[in-house]
């Protein structure tokens, strides 16, 4: 029954290879896991159920059976028919599965913007997202770049004239939303909108910035090129598009 449910669970990574380097665990052992030659000791185990958000009945139920864990927020009775299940899935044609470039003015410095990669995937009819912080934008708020703390997940959810996604890093260490509308472009692969972070009104740096995701599908050469230039980057370097969608002369209302 583990390996069933490992097998399950393990399609939300992106690979083996790195949920493994995520979950500090050797390939093979896993690789052994998944086979159900092996059971995990209890501290190992502890970090798949965490990782995966499941408890320790993985072991002798199946997981469709089990859900989330005690904590499983926006399925709570109390909001689940305003956030949760009860909440129509978006379509493919609304938001797509697939490779997205997000492109933002920094926060803490008005001359530099953030250029960076999204994963959109689907579960259960839900749609979910997943990224990681630029190692220099980790760094240089003094936080560890691994890529534990790096990695950050949201939920995409549908809005009246576009769609929203709440985003935070494990643990809700920090947690930013996201609004985004579809417009028009030749291929018809922008979403722009806005992105905050919720921190106090004197601490240092902007609250709100606008927000390109530009949709890459699983083309291959626009994802490696855009893996290549995620980081800090100046005005200058941004693509011409991104910049007239920006409006950098233009406040944000």
């Amino acid at each position: 029954m583990l390996g069933a449910n490992l097998r399950r669970l393990s399609r939300q990574a992106t690979s083996i290879s790195a949920l493994c380097r995520d979950l500090g665990i050797n390939r093979t052992q896993y690789n052994r896991y998944l086979a159900g030659e092996s059971f995990p000791r209890p501290d190992v185990l502890h970090r798949i159920c965490d990782h995966f958000g499941v408890d320790a009945r993985i072991l002798l139920e199946p997981v469709e059976n089990i859900g989330q864990s005690g904590n499983d927020l926006l399925r709570h009775e109390a909001v689940a028919d305003f956030l949760g299940r009860s909440v129509e899935p978006l379509t493919e044609k609304e938001f797509p599965s697939g490779f997205f470039r997000f492109v933002r003015r920094s926060f803490m410095d008005e001359a530099r913007f953030v250029q960076g990669l999204i994963y959109v995937f689907r579960r259960d009819d839900q749609t979910f997202l997943r990224g990681f912080e630029a190692k220099e934008a980790m760094s240089s708020q003094g936080l560890e770049a691994t890529p534990p703390h790096r990695e950050f997940r949201g939920v995409v959810m549908r809005q009246e004239e576009g769609v929203a996604a709440l985003v935070s890093r494990r643990g809700t260490v920090t947690a930013s939303f996201n609004f985004l509308a579809h417009i028009p472009s030749f291929e018809n692969n922008y979403w722009v909108g806005y992105v905050t972070r919720p921190v106090r009104e004197n601490v240092a740096g902007r609250r709100i910035e606008r927000l390109i995701y530009e949709y890459l599908g699983r083309d291959t050469h626009k994802v490696l090129s855009a893996a290549r230039a995620q980081g800090f980057c100046t005005a200058s370097q941004l693509v011409p598009y991104h910049r007239q969608l920006l409006d950098l002369d233009k406040p944000l209302t």
